[in-house]
């Protein structure tokens, strides 16, 4: 399994909100649906996406011309307008509930037919919309990857999997849903394998290449249950314990052991709400000794202790 494989082992398309959107400017759009996860194509015109400011370093607005797709990372707010400067008219609410900026509800008056809204089907602006709506905690590793805003020009991306999302979304047949998850799930690929190619993807992305911490990361991923050591991990690789050490927190960012923690949590808080195995069984499957150990592990890393994970509805679970 490469890198990008194993990020997307988390992120499945289910139910997933998919939408055509027809403007005329001015139009704008204030997104507060919270979704994890959004990718915004665009078939014809152009627009920007305009983060909410967060911090001290603000994400500036990006443009989009036609054949773009822009990822949006959530659950932060943001805009899609015309221009910087249009002041939003529309919200968009958790559950793609469509308002005015007063609280009119607007998914019946803007409705052009299946899976399409806006002011006229021959509107100067088209855009397609696909939402993921929930995230596993695997997942959460590809969405601590991505920049809130990563954007894909139409050269970077096969326009035919965007041509089949849109040519499928106006229709209305058996399994449209699963379709339209799979086609979804597809371009998400397509676009998140054209951004991480980029020499301004995540370092600790190229380092699957590297001889060495590739092979270490792999050996981890693998096989979560083993009892990995840095030592361990050295002799599988062929070098010193200090060399991987050193090799491994220049390329990813972080020791070996903590990317190791980091993963088999992400894989026990998936298995608790997937699955009903025994905190016993998951801990064995994850590496962890004991029920306890994996219990005092989590709650240091999630603040939250398995049972409660376990016994809270995952709303971000896909």
């Amino acid at each position: 399994m490469d890198a990008l494989a194993s990020l997307l082992e988390g992120p499945r398309a289910r139910a997933a909100f998919v939408m055509r959107s027809s403007f005329d400017p001015p139009w704008s759009l204030r997104i507060r649906d919270e979704a994890p996860l959004t990718l915004v194509a665009v078939v014809r015109g152009g627009g920007w996406v305009i983060p909410d400011p967060k911090g001290g370093s603000p994400t500036p607005p990006r443009q989009l011309r036609t054949g773009d797709i822009a990822i949006v990372r959530g659950p932060d707010h943001y805009t899609v307008a015309d221009d910087p400067a249009t002041p939003p008219q529309v919200l968009i609410e958790p559950g793609n509930v469509t308002t005015t900026m007063d609280g009119e509800v607007l998914c019946e008056a803007l409705s052009l037919g299946v899976r399409s809204w806006g002011t006229s089907a021959d509107a100067e602006t088209v855009l397609v919309t696909g939402t993921y709506e929930h995230e596993s905690a695997a997942g959460r590793r590809l969405l601590r990857a991505l920049p809130p805003i990563a954007v894909l020009g139409r050269g970077e991306i096969d326009s035919r999997v965007l041509d089949l999302l849109v040519d499928e979304a106006a229709k209305d047949l058996p399994a449209q849903g699963a379709m339209l998850d799979r086609l979804l799930d597809l371009l998400l690929i397509a676009a998140l394998r054209a951004w991480f190619s980029r020499s301004d993807a995540p370092a600790w992305y190229h380092a699957y290449g590297d001889p060495l911490v590739g092979k270490a990361l792999r050996l981890m991923q693998h096989n979560p249950a083993h009892p990995w050591t840095v030592a361990s991990l050295a002799a599988e690789v062929g070098v010193s314990r200090a060399a991987l050490a050193r090799r491994f927190t220049e390329l990813v960012d972080e020791p070996p052991m903590a990317f190791l923690t980091d993963w088999r949590l992400a894989l026990a808080a998936d298995l608790l709400h997937e699955s009903d195995a025994t905190l016993e069984s998951i801990a064995r499957r994850v590496g962890y000794g004991s029920a306890f150990a994996l219990s005092t592990a989590f709650k240091r890393h999630y603040g939250i202790s398995p049972r409660d994970h376990r016994a809270t509805p995952d709303e971000r679970s896909a």
